[in-house]
């Protein structure tokens, strides 16, 4: 019975008589088919006002009637049965509050709304048994008009709801087929062939408008490219699941889950294949995902899942990591699409949650943040929303929204950090920028600079490290402090900007001459390898000509290439302190040190080790052959004033 159609039928009954019976208990296509019948049980739920007009007024005239016909106490009984029918179904309507209602409360009430339809028919039925005898008065017309009438009301109003009107119309036309043949004339029993086409047309048509309405919700419900429930379904979903959840006191959980790269499969292979990838995508997921969770695309290449209930907070986690982990193993297996051999990951982010909290849009925004903090992480990963995350987005919001004013309230500052030879005498400075914000204190570069070139600030925040930098530069020149060369750190994002160039060739016209601008040495990350390399060639090749150096800052650490590195007009290279960090207790590291400086020897250029904070490391550096240095060994950050002291 639980497996069939009937279930919310049986669902129903078992709520009235408490047992013990829970909507994940339930297969998922019965789940489908009690959730919809819900939704269209809250249509006949306008129609109980209008159903309660139609018995109250016209049986006011029945009464009438039935006192005129000597059959006043018959109608007064029906009459009284009416208005308490009227009564409860008012009643079910006034405290129908879907936003507070869970499934199983909805489910109660459906029950409900279905025993008042089943009475209301039942009065109407009575009273035509009642008056279709009374011919003497000619009250079997009305009679028969009114149950014509009655069975027309069905057909009309209960369309959405198959297991009223499929026993209600044939039912109501049988009592009139019934009469109509006892009464014995030819004629009548033509009326009862007639009443039985029209029942059948009544039938038909509350059929066929059911079928309308199903495939119209289906196609509202659903998403057509992978026929996954859509995002307008899903929030239903939640939100009745919350409703849910605080009826008994649980949990569940969510899982975003969201294709790495899927945009360079449709930009490299066209938007057919990422269809079809998709669609695969959904397939593996509906096979992994047990079949009492709930699965929708929430659009492009965004998949979402609501858990079942869960008593306790530690099992709901569990399950929900397992399941996160299990998604990401299935997705990543190779996909076979259009005779293209494609490989793709995801990032997941995973929310609990408990029946003490009510806001699904917040639940989704944290569950969507823990998804990009997965990505983050270098993507393929699982990030379970919690107090330490929350934490983090709250002080990137934060960092985010003051840095926004932090140059107008002067809190940006430069310092300078001494390069120094192998005779550890300074021969330059790399610029390093500081922030210390009058609410959140010192900012490490290694937060704000990458919030900066995520929300463009770093163009603004850019040009003011060049103006500093290269103001600075002139005033050591002019105070006698004469130094190799100068660094600044420039972002991908500035060195690709439309005016980068223009912008530096102001500045060096009027704060340098020719003779300090060759001692500048802009410095880069790996990074740019990622970015448009012809467009960065070209803006460097640019700067060269103004007698501008570049520098490969972190070298090793990123996209290390040695054909990007012939590409890149660099003169020197940087090695990333963490394999400079104990040295000479680490083999690994210097035999990559090794082959750096040998590569570097071989391409003719400089390589500056950075990070030097042992005696025991700059040594060791001394003998493979390295020739300059920086780090805390030799001197901290300084401000100018400090850093000019230093020099003297």
């Amino acid at each position: 019975m639980r497996e069939s159609l009937e279930g919310p039928l049986y669902f129903g009954y078992a709520l009235l008589e408490n047992r013990a019976v829970s909507i994940p208990s339930l297969s998922k296509p019965v789940l489908y088919f009690l959730r919809m019948e819900l939704k269209f049980c809250r249509f006949i739920h306008r129609q109980i006002p209008v159903m309660v007009m139609l018995s109250l007024f016209p049986g006011l005239g029945y009464l009438f009637l039935g006192w005129m016909a000597g059959v006043f106490r018959p109608a007064l009984i029906w009459y009284a049965g009416n208005i308490l029918a009227s009564l409860y179904g008012l009643w079910l309507y006034r405290n129908f509050d879907l936003p507070q209602m869970g499934e199983r409360e909805q489910n109660r009430w459906c029950f409900r709304v279905s025993v008042f339809i089943h009475v209301f028919f039942a009065l109407w039925a009575a009273i035509f048994i009642v008056y279709v005898r009374e011919n003497a008065s000619n009250l079997h017309y009305i009679a028969i008009f009114t149950q014509i009438g009655a069975t027309t009301v069905a057909a009309s109003f209960l369309y959405p709801m198959p297991r009223l009107f499929r026993p209600i119309i044939p039912s109501m036309m049988f009592l009139l087929v019934i009469y109509f043949l006892s009464i014995g004339e030819w004629f009548a029993y033509v009326l009862a062939i007639f009443a039985t086409i029209l029942g059948g047309v009544l039938f038909h048509a509350a059929t066929s408008s059911y079928k309308l309405l199903k495939t119209a919700y289906r196609q509202a419900a659903h998403d057509q490219l992978t026929g996954l429930n859509n995002r307008q379904y899903f929030m239903e979903r939640l939100q009745q699941m919350m409703m849910d959840l605080k009826e008994v006191q649980g949990c569940s959980f969510l899982l975003l889950v969201d294709l790495d790269h899927f945009k360079t499969v449709n930009d490299s292979l066209g938007h057919g294949v990422g269809d079809s990838l998709l669609q695969e995508v959904a397939r593996r997921m509906r096979e992994t995902i047990p079949e009492k969770d709930g699965l929708a695309r929430l659009g492009g290449d965004e998949f979402i899942v609501i858990g079942q209930e869960f008593h306790t907070a530690g099992a709901c986690e569990l399950q929900a990591l397992e399941l996160a982990k299990a998604l990401l193993s299935r997705l990543k297996e190779t996909y076979l699409v259009s005779g293209h051999r494609i490989y793709i990951s995801a990032s997941i982010g995973v929310r609990v949650f408990s029946h003490e909290e009510q806001d699904s849009s917040s639940l989704i925004r944290e569950t969507d943040i823990a998804m990009y903090e997965a990505k983050g992480a270098g993507r393929d990963a699982v990030v379970l929303f919690n107090e330490e995350v929350s934490h983090r987005v709250e002080l990137h919001l934060q960092i985010e929204r003051l840095l926004h004013f932090a140059l107008e309230n002067n809190e940006i500052s430069l310092c300078y950090q001494p390069m120094v030879d192998e005779n550890r005498h300074i021969i330059g400075a790399e610029c390093l920028v500081r922030w210390n914000s009058s609410r959140l204190g010192k900012v490490s570069p290694e937060r704000f600079i990458p919030i900066a070139e995520q929300t463009g600030l770093i163009i603004r925040l850019g040009e003011f490290i060049l103006v500093t930098a290269f103001a600075t530069l002139r005033e050591w020149q002019r105070r006698g402090m004469n130094l190799q060369q100068f660094s600044v750190n420039v972002s991908v994002r500035q060195l690709l900007h439309h005016d980068f160039v223009d912008l530096v060739k102001a500045l060096t016209q009027r704060y340098l001459s020719p003779e300090l601008t060759e001692k500048l040495v802009f410095e880069i990350t790996e990074t740019v390898i990622a970015a448009d390399m012809r467009s960065v060639v070209s803006t460097m090749n640019e700067l060269r000509e103004l007698g501008i150096r570049f520098s490969m800052d972190d070298f090793g650490t990123g996209y290390s290439s040695l054909s990007y590195l012939k590409q890149l007009p660099v003169s020197e290279l940087k090695i990333d302190r963490g394999f400079v960090c104990n040295l000479c207790k680490d083999e690994e590291n210097q035999a990559l040190i090794s082959a750096i400086l040998q590569i570097a020897g071989t391409l003719g250029l400089r390589v500056v080790a950075e990070g030097i904070e042992k005696e025991e490391d700059f040594l060791y550096l001394q003998n493979l052959g390295c020739r300059y240095f920086q780090g805390y060994h030799f001197s901290l950050p300084l401000d100018a004033a400090g850093f000019q002291r230093l020099l003297n």
